[in-house]
């Protein structure tokens, strides 16, 4: 293939699986090499399979990358809505009659603004809480591309209130180590939600970015309870929520 143009050349290679292209055909010779380790060559990629970004620069790695981590984008919580019961999630603290699931909308409750969505847990008179912890190497997501790269992590939730209660929401996300130190955190203040509310569904969002090498996992944890100390469960509803590692 050395006397294909080099344009030929790159339309071929696009049609390979990016893995392939990366652990063999970059070994194959110098010239290949140098076509996977550049930017035209991922550039076509992204554009075959309908990704689209907003690099500035059509530099190797950014491009490269971009096509890997667009790839994987998925959301890396598990049982986001419930409809696992609370399977996937840790350390629930069960305050006045714990968690409970509940089918949208709920007793003076809305519908989600967003279809897919079915279920949501709801809180009590005590506080609760629940949280997972993502591995992110176990997720795909390798140690030089988390050091070098530092692909945006992408932490979102959406929670509500009955519209006959008022309720106090947090959501605490941190970014661990290895050794699970604490590298970067997000902490909401407490969300007071009033009595007499419009019930509305409301999403939170927040992006870490630059965080420094060594991340290695993602800690996410939420939770409320009720303002009333009414039995039951009339506390905060939390539903979808979501991290995702982007470019």
């Amino acid at each position: 293939m050395e006397s294909l143009p080099e344009a030929v050349l790159i339309r071929i290679l696009a049609s390979i699986p990016a893995v392939d292209l990366v652990l063999a055909c970059r070994l194959v010779c110098c010239q290949w090499k140098n076509l996977v380790d550049g930017a035209a060559l991922w550039i076509l990629k992204c554009q075959q399979e309908g990704l689209t970004g907003t690099e500035s620069e059509e530099n190797a790695e950014n491009w490269q990358n971009f096509y890997f981590l667009s790839k994987k984008r998925r959301n890396l919580i598990k049982n986001p809505c419930g409809e696992e019961d609370l399977q996937h999630w840790g350390e629930v603290h069960n305050g006045g009659d714990g968690w409970k699931i509940e089918e949208l909308p709920g007793d003076f409750g809305k519908e989600f603004p967003s279809e897919g969505v079915h279920k949501y847990f709801v809180t009590s008179y005590e506080w609760c809480r629940k949280s997972q912890v993502i591995d992110l190497r176990a997720e795909g997501y390798w140690e030089e591309l988390m050091d070098t790269t530092q692909p945006k992590v992408v932490v979102k939730d959406w929670y509500a209130g009955r519209s006959d209660a008022g309720c106090l929401y947090e959501l605490y996300v941190k970014l661990l180590s290895e050794n699970e130190d604490v590298l970067a955190e997000y902490k909401t203040e407490t969300i007071a939600i009033p009595q007499d509310n419009d019930a509305n569904w409301t999403e939170i969002s927040h992006t870490f970015s630059n965080y420094g090498p060594g991340v290695r996992f993602v800690c996410f944890e939420h939770g409320g309870q009720d303002t009333l100390f009414w039995k039951g469960w009339y506390g905060v509803r939390v539903t979808n929520s979501s991290v995702t590692v982007e470019p």
